[in-house]
């Protein structure tokens, strides 16, 4: 079966779709694991996934694109990178729920997972960064005959994103918009430098800190504002036998942390594959490679119960282009079942949020520590007993 050949196509989609969630991403009831622009690359894609293709995808969220292929009969496997750790979750939970038992591989961004590749599917990244290592990595290890439809939705789309594919491709054709979305098409991969550009490594003169970034990383080698007015309190934190930088982007607050405190044990976890990379580079770059462990897991899932003594900060305020305080609240409830007992967590973030009584409710007594005219800093101390990070449920 071809997408789009006919009517019963776009009834698998429709029934497909429909049975797809987030888990054990954030789920609310403006929250959704397809968009258009899923049906869009699928429907495109029609001509391209014949029984001698060899597919690939990039940036599937949850699966809807991975699914949909398999759908479409595209031959197995179809491999797929996911650079968070919830999607390649969810990916699986939703080939279970649909009947899916195989038919796809979870692979790193690279060779493996592009290697002869003839049809790259992509879910646009909103960074140009991204999106930069993304095209590079298929220029360099897909096919020479490789397509590559490249989707997103046309209120995050730039010229240029034509831009960073015309420097890898030689033919670039952006089509027509359908539902607000919008689908580019490349072929013909130019050459490419014989070494990867990505991580990038910039050193931040201020901090006296080699800081390394690949393309998915927020903010890249800069160092993000909130995290910048964190770091102002760092002389106050205590002294922690084990800290962990949570959502830890690229390892600045890990690094800085395990330079002041050289007694101390710090973890650096993320869900973002890109960021864990990165992390590990920054340590890497700066010395701290041995004093520093990096992991990707979804909101400390992978460290036992009561096993820090300090958790470092700065959550993020959106999923995808929703304003949304569901993942602060995630990683807050976390935070309150990895502390031990009068263990702190040290959090930055937009003062509108007005935070402080998810804080107090789901680690402990909460105190300010400072605050600018955009940010504030809080210390929440956790409770003993069994109401600490307990009591959130996702919802809108």
């Amino acid at each position: 079966m071809t997408l789009g050949s006919d009517g019963a196509a776009e009834t698998n989609l429709d029934a497909l779709f429909p049975q797809l969630r987030r888990f054990p991403d954030v789920e609310a009831a403006n929250l959704q694991a397809w968009d258009a622009t899923d049906r869009l690359l699928l429907d495109s894609a029609a001509e391209f996934l014949g029984p001698d293709s060899r597919p690939a995808v990039v940036g599937d969220r949850y699966g809807a694109l991975t699914l949909g292929a398999i759908t479409a009969g595209a031959p197995a496997p179809v491999r797929v990178h996911q650079d968070l750790i919830t999607g390649e979750l969810a990916l699986r939970n939703n080939a279970r729920t649909v009947g899916t038992g195989g038919g796809f591989e979870q692979l790193p961004l690279g060779s493996a997972l592009l290697a002869g590749a003839t049809v790259v599917l992509i879910q646009l990244p909103r960074s140009l960064a991204e999106l930069e290592e993304i095209a590079d990595a298929v220029a360099r290890h897909a096919a020479p005959t490789v397509t590559v439809l490249a989707g997103g939705r046309v209120k995050h789309m730039s010229l240029g994103m034509n831009a960073v594919l015309a420097r890898y491709f030689g033919d670039v054709q952006p089509q027509l918009a359908r539902q607000k979305s919008r689908i580019v098409i490349a072929r013909k991969p130019l050459p490419v430098a014989p070494a990867t550009p990505f991580p990038i490594t910039s050193a931040n003169a201020a901090l006296g800190l080699r800081i390394c970034a690949h393309g998915a990383v927020f903010a890249g080698t800069d160092l993000d504002i909130g995290t910048r007015f964190l770091l102002e309190f760092l002389p106050q934190m205590p002294d922690a036998a084990h800290a962990v930088d949570l959502g830890c982007g690229t390892g600045i607050l890990a690094a800085m942390y395990a330079r002041s405190r050289p007694g101390s044990r710090v973890t650096a976890t993320d869900r973002s594959a890109a960021a864990v990379d990165s992390a590990r580079a920054t340590a890497a770059a700066n010395g701290l490679g041995d004093r520093i462990d990096v992991v990707q897991d979804d909101a400390m899932g992978s460290l036992p119960d009561s096993s820090a003594d300090l958790i470092l900060l700065n959550p993020p305020f959106h999923l995808e282009s929703a304003v949304h305080s569901g993942a602060g609240l995630k990683l807050f409830e976390a935070a309150g079942r990895v502390l031990a007992p009068g263990g702190e967590l040290w959090t930055v973030f937009n003062s509108h949020l007005q935070y402080r009584p998810a804080l107090e409710r789901l680690v402990g007594p909460t105190r300010e520590i400072g605050r600018n005219p955009k940010f504030t800093v809080t210390a929440s101390t956790r409770r003993s007993g069994a109401q600490a990070g307990v009591g959130w449920t996702p919802g809108p």
